[in-house]
């Protein structure tokens, strides 16, 4: 049985009335009285299931849980996308080599392969979703900088991203996995949300892309990016580094934990899965090393690899002009550019067929090891045994896959000239095409073999290797190819993680003090001279982007906000009638609009989002609102006539109380009254048939129109809206009459009291610097700012305003582009503006406060 005081709080009631029930029937059940006990259990069950369910939802809801989710989905799909892409590249590989007898059909399925798949993922993509193209890293710059892209976080682009992605690596083109990576991990996080605000919580107001909470999330696309790199390279802690570097200007340290937790996990999964296929006996780097820990490098060799890092800046912000170059050439030519865009397929088709041909093995392939995959290239490369013994190869036998390194007329240095540039320009040709693609790994795989040329050249220079304290210190090429793919990847992408990414990859971290001199000197050198790779994509894109402050620029930036603001500000007054509020929503698009208090003192009270505004114009001219007045019309046209009538009928009964007066004092006739005739009931004066014929046509004149123009705003006319009338009330007012009654409600001032204010929106003073104002709105993601001047609104700054202000400040071809009002102020001879705010300073700067003492020079030291 169960026990009173334990059944819930809730359920009291209900056992006081089963324990009543039970005293009052038990001469007749006796001492068990099962049916009494069973009500108050199933509520009690029903309540512990109730309060399970709710804390299960709780649970769900938390962050952690959508990031471990997060972190299992990514892990899986980068897995996969690796099985799908090995199968093409078998499958190419298997065909090619069963038909070593004819070279002519080797040339065939070497070429038609790869512009298969080229071909198939530039259609797919460009059907399903065009924005797929690239890798995404730009876009979600942007959109981590506040900016909204529509149908960029969508599942079209999903599908369209993985399915694009597995033809273009299975290809074998010289494309990269990682970058995409971030933005199929940035979908996974908004579709996990939109499931995620099925439970309400935090991830309500539909998922990410639409989410209240801005900061949130900004959060979880920056754990999103973390994760996208982690899942590839297996390196958690380099995915959160360089999704810090490289997607967000400013980091909250909070979300550390957001981005380790996902980017671990992920990780994991990754390393997992061919564990638990049996494709690997444990858990390991991706590409495992097999340096030396004891005395791993000679501090002699430390100028080789600041040789090794400037090298690489010279050459990743050459990569970078290239690219651009290329893009840029093709965009000029109209012609070219109009042949292309008709056909669109035809240019992935030209540029596959070309670099299939180079690479083909039996060609000029064998002279730059073409029938090695960029997995195996990073293999062979990364290998810490030297490959050459003054110059001269010897001993490939037991490397395997290094044999197509090695070629009888040429040697192992020339092989890696050409492979370095070969691969340089077909990179830097490859990525232009309209396929999802990165140009992270083919950036590391360049850079590994410029390292390890290096490091060749080392090891003939010194065979023996280096002398000191009698100690023998041989070269390893391998460790100079891993800080030359760690130079060169920084170098074209401005980060410095790519050193922590390299150590993760390759399971060491015994020459991380080289690597990351080398990575250092080469962001040095590459930011002086080119942008990274992904905002240089940013501006051939034209993406709402702000750029970022160039080098020794900061002081000489004699640039201020009222030089860039805009003076003409879109604003309502406090007193504004509805006509004024139509006007200004027509005038133009803006998001937001300012407030002020009167257009003569123009004291800013506050900032209204352009929807509140459409929604208190829509109400004002509502077709409810006219329903009310025509039933308020019609409401006093029947008092009107019921104080009418009954005047007539006390006229009619005097007259009748006279008549059977008089027909009282004759004699002859009979007594008859004469009563009032019977009147018909009126009909409601909202039913009656309007005496005026509709118009066929709108009223052309310009009292008339006004309806009209808020049809065009709104996109839909007061007279045809689905409302449900009352049963009384008929709509019988014909479109002239409608037009005069929206002029008069038009007339009318705007009651701001049902509209939501925003009353502290972001300003500026006047003299606001240009460098204050790029870090104010890349710290907090700004659109626009309000310029005030002692709280009177003078101007706005928007971000389109300052963007051109930074642009313009940066030289271009010897001239220096600045705002009229910059050149008036010289650092020598600038004179101070008399503005509003420096006339009242300057009233009272010498009136001294009575409480305000000098403080002495004693008291400044004991302070």
């Amino acid at each position: 049985m169960l026990h009173p005081g334990r059944i819930p709080h809730s359920l009291s009631k209900h056992s006081e009335k089963c324990r009543t029930l039970r005293v009052n029937n038990e001469g007749e059940q006796g001492s068990g009285y099962p049916y009494v006990l069973e009500a108050p259990a199933q509520d009690f069950i029903s309540v512990c299931t109730v309060r399970c369910q709710k804390f299960l939802i709780s649970l769900v809801r938390e962050d952690w849980i959508v990031l471990i989710l997060l972190g299992l989905v990514t892990g899986l799909l980068s897995w996969g996308v690796d099985i799908c892409i090995a199968i093409f590249l078998r499958a190419q590989k298997w065909m090619y080599g069963g038909l070593d007898s004819n070279v002519f059909l080797q040339y065939l399925v070497w070429v038609t392969c790869p512009m298969v798949l080229i071909t198939f993922s530039a259609g797919f993509t460009q059907v399903l979703a065009p924005q797929a193209v690239g890798s995404g890293i730009p876009e979600m710059k942007t959109i981590l900088r506040g900016v909204v892209l529509k149908e960029f976080l969508t599942f079209k682009m999903f599908v369209a991203k993985i399915i694009g992605l597995i033809c273009a690596l299975g290809s074998g083109m010289p494309l990269g996995k990682e970058s995409p990576f971030v933005h199929i991990a940035s979908l996974c996080a908004a579709l996990l949300s939109k499931f995620m605000s099925l439970f309400g919580g935090n991830y309500e107001e539909s998922g990410l892309v639409g989410i209240k909470n801005e900061s949130r999330k900004t959060e979880m696309l920056v754990a999103a990016c973390a994760v996208g790199l982690a899942c590839c390279f297996a390196a958690p802690v380099g995915g959160v580094l360089f999704s810090i570097e490289v997607t967000v200007t400013f980091f909250a340290v909070r979300n550390y934990w957001r981005g380790f937790l996902a980017a671990t996990i992920s990780a994991f999964i990754f390393r997992l899965m061919p564990v638990w296929n049996r494709d690997e006996d444990t858990v390991t780097a991706l590409l495992q090393t097999s340096f030396r820990l004891h005395l791993p490098f000679n501090l002699k060799e430390l100028p080789a690899f600041a040789v090794l890092g400037i090298a690489s800046g010279l050459i990743g912000a050459l990569f970078v002009y290239l690219n651009r170059l290329i893009v840029q050439s093709i965009k000029k030519q109209n012609t070219i550019n109009k042949f292309l865009m008709k056909n669109r397929l035809l240019y992935p088709a030209l540029v596959t067929l070309l670099v299939s041909t180079l690479t083909f093995p039996p060609g000029f392939g064998q002279f730059m090891a073409g029938k090695l995959s960029q997995e195996e290239s990073l293999r062979t490369l990364f290998d810490n045994r030297t490959w050459t013994k003054q110059g001269i190869a010897e001993e490939f036998d037991y490397i395997g896959t290094a044999q197509a390194w090695i070629h009888p007329q040429v040697s192992v240095f020339v092989t890696l000239v050409l492979f370095v540039i070969m691969k340089f320009w077909m990179t830097a040709l490859a990525i232009t095409m309209p396929v999802p693609c990165g140009a992270f790994v083919p950036i590391i795989v360049i850079g590994a073999a410029f390292g390890r040329l290096v490091g060749e050249c080392m090891a003939a220079l010194f065979p023996d290797g280096i002398h000191s304290d009698e100690s023998i210190y041989l070269i390893m090429p391998g460790a100079y190819a891993v800080a030359g793919a760690a130079a060169l990847s920084g170098a074209v992408t401005h980060t410095v993680s790519t050193s922590v990414i390299v150590c993760e990859l390759t399971g060491q971290i015994s020459h991380i003090l080289p690597m990351i001199i080398a990575v250092l000197l080469a962001n040095a050198v590459a930011q002086s001279l080119q942008p990274s790779y992904y905002d240089s994509q940013i501006r051939i894109k034209k993406l709402p982007y702000l750029p970022d402050l160039g080098w020794g620029h900061h002081e000489k930036y004699n640039i201020r906000v009222e030089d860039i603001m805009v003076r003409d500000v879109r604003y309502i007054t406090l007193n504004c009638c509805y006509r004024d509020l139509h006007s200004v929503l027509r005038s133009g698009h803006l998001k937001a609009l300012a407030l002020v208090e009167s257009a003569e003192s123009m004291i800013l009270l506050g900032s209204i989002e352009r929807a509140q505004l459409q929604s208190l114009l829509s109400q004002q001219l509502s077709r409810s609102r006219r329903m009310e007045y025509i039933r308020e019309r019609a409401a006093a046209e029947k008092k009107c006539l019921s104080d009418v009538s009954n005047s007539d009928s006390e006229d009619g009964r005097q007259r009748a109380s006279q008549e059977v007066r008089l027909q009282i004092s004759t004699e002859e006739s009979t007594v008859s009254t004469t009563r009032p005739a019977s009147q018909k009931p009126l009909k409601p004066a909202l039913k009656r048939p309007s005496v005026m014929e509709r118009p066929t046509k709108l009223p052309t004149s310009p009292q008339d129109h006004s309806g009209i123009a808020l049809k065009s705003l709104f996109c839909s006319s007061p007279d045809v809206e689905a409302l449900e009338d009352d049963g009384d009330v008929e709509d019988d007012m014909t479109l002239h009459e409608i037009a005069e009654w929206e002029e008069r409600q038009l007339d009318e001032q705007v009651d701001f009291n049902n509209c939501k204010i925003d009353p502290a929106p972001f300003q500026l003073v006047e003299r606001t610097l240009l460098y204050k104002t790029h870090t104010i709105f890349s710290l907090l993601g700004l659109d626009h700012a309000y310029v005030t001047s002692i709280g009177r609104l003078i101007g706005v700054v928007s971000f389109k305003e300052l963007r051109k202000a930074i642009e313009g400040s940066v030289t271009v071809k010897g001239v220096k582009v600045r705002p009229p009002l910059a050149n008036l102020r010289n650092s020598g001879t600038r004179k101070t503006e008399a503005t509003e705010l420096h006339k009242l300073w300057d009233r009272h700067r010498n009136v001294s406060l009575p409480e305000e003492q000098p403080t002495s020079e004693s008291d400044e030291k004991s302070q």
